[in-house]
């Protein structure tokens, strides 16, 4: 029946799942996820060996292990975008109530590592942040229920979903983590506005939001010290914001030359939060104008081609997953120039981490479930049907 109102592309029975994919699956995407992976590998041969150094480990210690979590993240974003859509939304829903649980203990359970926020659990040989798993399902879970609520009948599904927003942004302010609380926010935001929300409800909540910040500035220390840093005219040069934007000056545009930088020496987090200094120091604009340029094009070909989606569903949820992952990196970029007040967010696949490049594996992997050539037609056909 779903052929005959919709008029569906043949689909070719009896072919092999693989050469399916291959057929089906965005490649320039993908190519793009895997030229990341090597740039991430390549900074991290010149930013992690002085840490290793200062902890007593051998040189390449970090980099075996992002060699060792990025290849688990392949093979999970292989293995996730091999996948039918409804069966990534099981899937996902199972993931997100476990991860939401998780998040939820963290206060009880959970350790800062030194770094006076609780976001992480130790397991002894490695850490694991239930954030970076929530924000990739929290958006399946959200585009589930928004799509349910343009059903005749359907259940008031983006008034659940605002709930379940606050509850998770709530949860993660207490750790505190305002980064991933915007980064929440916003993806829930974003996919509201495509499901249809009124402006004037969007602009209320920007409201709501300067409120809440200026609420959390007034109460919070750590909030209040990194606003301070941002805002102030000069930079100390001690910090790691000073560390970056001297390191990012020196680079100039061709950079100092291959392992010729210093603000590996100097700042801890030179192989996480600060990797694109590293690539600014030693590589030049030019590094950091192609490492953007290949998260623009991961985002703008998801979203073109999600646009010729019929399924609310998988239009909302490709929205969600692409715009929360180009907009994690802009953060981290935007971070490390001083366009925006610091946030301890990592650069997706390209930063040291392990629970970042796995959920980073996660979320592209749904990415490229989500937009695969699917034997549907397009909306444009419906379009033009209507206009007949």
């Amino acid at each position: 029946m779903t052929e005959m109102v919709y008029g569906a592309a043949p689909v070719r029975d009896g072919e092999p799942v693989l050469p399916k994919w291959w057929r089906t699956v965005d490649k320039w995407s993908l190519s793009c996820i895997l030229i990341l992976f090597g740039v991430g590998l390549l900074l991290g041969l010149a930013a992690s060996p002085p840490l290793a150094e200062r902890n007593g480990l051998h040189p390449f210690h970090y980099v075996q292990r992002q060699a060792f979590f990025g290849g688990l993240a392949l093979v999970t974003m292989f293995a996730v975008s091999l996948m039918a859509p409804i069966m990534v939304r099981r899937l996902a829903v199972l993931g997100f109530l476990a991860a939401f649980v998780a998040l939820a203990f963290l206060p009880v359970f959970g350790t800062d590592f030194g770094k006076g926020a609780v976001r992480w659990y130790s397991l002894g040989f490695a850490s694991v942040q239930p954030s970076e798993f929530l924000k990739p399902l929290f958006v399946i879970v959200t585009a589930w229920l928004m799509a349910a609520s343009q059903e005749i009948g359907g259940p008031p599904g983006r008034l659940w979903s605002f709930f379940l927003a606050v509850a998770i942004v709530a949860m993660l302010a207490l750790q505190p983590d305002f980064g991933q609380a915007c980064l929440v926010l916003f993806g829930w935001g974003v996919m509201y506005f495509v499901a249809g929300a009124p402006m004037m409800l969007l602009i209320g909540m920007a409201g709501a939001v300067v409120f809440v910040g200026t609420v959390a500035y007034e109460n919070s220390e750590h909030f209040a010290r990194r606003i301070d840093g941002f805002l102030s005219p000069e930079v100390d040069p001690t910090t790691q914001l000073g560390y970056a934007t001297n390191a990012i000056q020196e680079g100039g545009f061709f950079g100092v030359g291959v392992g010729e930088g210093q603000v590996k020496w100097s700042l801890p987090d030179a192989h996480t939060d600060f990797i694109i200094a590293v690539a600014a120091e030693e590589y030049g604009l030019v590094l950091v104008l192609v490492i953007i340029a290949i998260y623009a094009a991961i985002v703008l070909r998801s979203l073109i081609r999600l646009m010729r989606e019929r399924d609310p569903f998988i239009r909302l949820a490709g929205t969600g997953l692409a715009c929360i992952f180009g907009v994690q990196a802009m953060i981290n970029m935007g971070v490390a120039v001083r366009l925006l007040p610091a946030k301890g967010m990592t650069l997706p696949f390209v930063s040291y981490g392990g629970s970042s490049l796995i959920a980073g594996g996660i979320a592209v992997g749904m990415l490229l479930a989500f937009t695969r050539t699917r034997p549907q037609g397009e909306i444009g056909d419906i379009l033009r049907g209507r206009i007949r």
